[in-house]
């Protein structure tokens, strides 16, 4: 015969876990009201039912066994064992508990799977911005032999916008390099400054010619039908053999040449594209000797402004002057970081800068 006190014992610890079972079911219920308002997808609200059933399931087979315990060990009869009978009960909700366990197992499958695509989605989501932006603007660039090339890149807003720039080797070995701005700053326009900056790279392969290929260019982006677009381009070839770069501006920002601190900019060679179908661009071409340096950039920079007063040409003709001798990269910083400190508020529109200089 069990003794009295090991059954008054076991009856104890059951009770104890019957009470930990009942408190997990409260939060269940809890959870369970929680979904009931906040939450649509009856799938949720199945595997949180099945899950308090479970626990409830629980609680009172717990508590059986520590009922039958405790009159086992008060009745004090040899046939007490017969009280064990009465766990069958339990033990037959478990099996009717049982049909639905394949049913919860396969929702909460399918709710792990859905989890892990939205985890997928999310780090895409994050991760797609700055893969985009790294097209737009490459934080490295490529070799460029006999130049030394340096750029300064700021979004607007997040970290996409319609800024481009692009550094490249022509099929006849000339460098060219380019810096483009798409009106507006938002997703659209870095599509379309993704669209421009590769398409111009075919045109620049196809006609010797920048201001040809900007009239190309010009007509392929027509076609788009965007009125409410408009990009302007800068691009420079530069021709070691002869010394010499040769340009086209599509209604940019000037460029900028610095020759022994005499600086002059580069004007504008055409308008701006996807304005007129039939617009023409010119090239021109200038001397450059070693140690000139080349500046291009964006109106985001220009026009940094402190009220009604812009940051303009004549500081950027100034911070160029007097930093001529910099490391390209250390100008386009100091450019950079002098919009910044004229401007009343944060630099609301998207800056680019290249600087080149030939060695």
């Amino acid at each position: 015969m069990v003794p009295t006190w090991f059954l008054l014992a076991s009856s104890g610890v059951a009770v104890l876990g019957a009470a930990l079972w009942f408190r997990a079911a409260t939060f269940r219920i809890r959870f369970l009201r929680r979904i009931d308002r906040t939450s649509t997808d009856p799938e949720v609200r199945l595997l949180a039912s099945g899950a308090l059933s479970r626990d409830l399931h629980a609680t009172v087979l717990y508590v059986g066994v520590a009922g039958v315990l405790l009159a086992a060990a008060i009745s004090k009869s040899s046939d007490s064992w017969y009280l064990f009978a009465f766990l069958l009960l339990p033990v037959g909700s478990t099996v009717v508990l049982s049909r639905y366990a394949r049913r919860d197992a396969r929702l909460a499958e399918r709710r792990l799977h859905l989890e892990q695509r939205a985890h997928e989605t999310l780090m895409q989501a994050d991760l797609a911005p700055r893969m985009w932006a790294a097209r737009l603007a490459p934080p490295v660039l490529p070799d460029t032999p006999g130049y030394e090339i340096g750029t300064a890149h700021q979004a607007g807003a997040g970290v996409m916008s319609g800024d481009l720039l692009d550094v490249f080797y022509l099929p006849s070995g000339r460098l060219c390099c380019v810096v483009g701005d798409v009106s507006g700053h938002d997703v659209e326009a870095s599509i379309t400054a993704l669209q421009t900056k590769f398409l111009l790279r075919s045109y620049l392969r196809r006609y010797r010619d920048p201001g040809q290929a900007l009239e190309e260019l010009n007509r392929q982006l027509v076609d788009y039908e965007r009125p409410e677009e408009f990009v302007s381009l800068c691009v420079m070839i530069f021709d070691d053999d002869a010394g010499t770069v040769r340009y086209a501006s599509a209604g940019h920002p000037p460029a900028w040449l610095c020759e022994q601190r005499n600086v002059r900019p580069l004007r504008a060679t055409g308008p701006v594209l996807m304005l007129d179908r039939e617009s023409t661009y010119l090239s021109r071409e200038e001397q450059v000797s070693s140690g000139d340096v080349l500046l291009m950039l964006t109106d985001g920079l220009t026009e940094a402004r402190d009220g009604h007063e812009f940051f303009g040409e004549e500081r950027i003709a100034g911070i160029l002057r007097r930093h001529h001798d910099d490391a390209p990269q250390v100008l386009c910083k100091s450019l950079l970081d002098g919009a910044a400190e004229f401007a009343a508020n944060a630099l609301a529109d998207d800056v680019t800068i290249m600087a080149i200089r030939r060695r």
